[in-house]
């Protein structure tokens, strides 16, 4: 394990701040994901390209920090062929407890064809990597606008694992806010595709969860689905990144595969503890907290939160 240097504030960050949400790591650390090593007993969160890495990493004993930016290569065999080897976006690293392995889901520019993004899949023996890049995509509807944010799921009720992630409609818009805000629209679905016990094995095909609203603005993004007593709840973002607009929503199902019934409103938006465009929101597996980004000087700060459910309501505690 290597530390980053030269980067400030990425240690002693607000280890046991008094109120919730807080800002864990001040580093620009977009689109952030969380997961329990139950090897070393240390938390890490994964984030978009920045700071001179492809895929962002950090630890911390606990959710609260203080969290510490690692300086570790985790593909350093590149993306897979299908792939260009820069800048991917939303990783997500998911413990297959079957294999006492990892599998690592992201999003990256398609080498035949730099306008779209797709997703793709490595997997390690640690969490640390190095992670071996599945050499297909998993999910690739160019025609649609291409696919990104995916995020794994372990289905403890059926013994089943999935991914969900966003068909990234508002690509190929026709312009307008976050490229999706002139008619015609296009969707921007939420998808499940169910995957066999090596993490990136497709089953059957992939099925539509969500899509935007008229009220969600020009799209939704960023899926992340949990268990929490006794429902199911696939958190998002809606409207647009760039903007003040952008948000953390949540929809509600008492089943895996739906449908899913959205929240009548927001979980957070700009203003509510003094942030400004929460989004990428992910949960801890399990539930009750999670970890999602917010402008700040240095661009777009991790965050962290604990929360309720009760009645099919999340709510920041």
């Amino acid at each position: 394990m290597f530390l980053k240097a030269g980067l400030p504030g990425l240690s002693l960050l607000y280890a046991l701040a008094a109120a919730t949400p807080s800002e864990v790591l001040s580093v620009d650390f977009a689109d952030p994901s969380i997961l329990y090593d139950p090897n070393s007993g240390d938390w890490y969160a994964f984030a978009t390209a920045g700071n001179g890495e492809n895929v962002q990493v950090a630890n911390a004993a606990s959710p609260t920090g203080p969290w510490t930016l690692l300086d570790i290569d985790l593909l350093p065999n590149g993306m897979g062929s299908w792939a260009v080897d820069t800048g991917i976006w939303a990783p997500d690293v998911r413990y297959l407890s079957q294999s006492d392995s990892f599998v690592m889901y992201y999003s990256a520019v398609v080498a035949d064809n730099t306008s779209f993004h797709c997703i793709g899949a490595a997997t390690a023996d640690t969490i640390e990597g190095p992670y071996t890049p599945v050499d297909t995509s998993l999910a690739c509807p160019t025609d649609q606008g291409g696919a990104i944010d995916p995020s794994g799921y372990w289905d403890e009720a059926s013994s089943t694992r999935w991914l969900v992630y966003k068909v990234d409609g508002n690509n190929i818009g026709h312009g307008g806010l976050c490229n999706n805000g002139v008619d015609p629209i296009q969707p921007t679905p939420i998808m499940l595709q169910q995957l066999d016990d090596d993490g990136y094995t497709l089953i059957g095909s992939a099925t539509e969860v969500l899509d935007r609203s008229d009220a969600d603005g020009p799209l939704i993004e960023a899926p992340n689905l949990i268990y929490d007593d006794d429902t199911y709840i696939i958190f998002f973002s809606s409207s647009c990144y760039s903007t003040t607009l952008y948000d953390i929503s949540y929809a509600t199902s008492s089943s895996l595969t739906g449908p899913y019934t959205k929240s009548s409103a927001p979980l957070l938006v700009t203003g509510d503890y003094g942030l400004t465009a929460p989004g990428g929101a992910t949960s801890v597996v399990g539930g009750g907290q999670m970890v999602f980004h917010a402008n700040c000087d240095e661009g777009r700060c991790m965050f962290e939160t604990s929360y309720s459910v009760s009645d099919d309501v999340v709510t920041i505690t």
